[in-house]
């Protein structure tokens, strides 16, 4: 049984920035199916706008700087898209 002297508030107050433009690549990959070729990714979800670490970009436009043409899991899509874009914090509207 919860405890009744428990605060309600949250853990973390969210500050009321602008939200992010794209959205994470992990979101197009979940809606993919494994093994799959890169034009295929590019016909399904290539219009789709990705969160990077330099701004929003399209997926088509990131898969250009992609060597690999065809992905055996969704681990070995999501590390040659990470490879390509980057790591690092992705900026917000405020950021740019």
């Amino acid at each position: 049984m919860a405890d009744d002297n428990e605060d309600e508030s949250p853990a973390v107050e969210l500050g009321e920035r602008e939200p992010v433009e794209g959205i994470p690549v992990a979101r197009v990959s979940s809606r993919l199916h494994w093994p799959v070729q890169k034009s295929e990714v590019v016909r399904k979800e290539g219009d789709e706008t990705i969160r990077t670490p330099d701004g929003p970009r399209t997926l088509t436009d990131v898969l250009e700087d992609v060597d690999e043409t065809y992905f055996q899991t969704e681990h070995e899509f999501t590390a040659n898209i990470r490879d390509a874009i980057g790591t690092g914090p992705i900026p917000t509207a405020d950021d740019s």
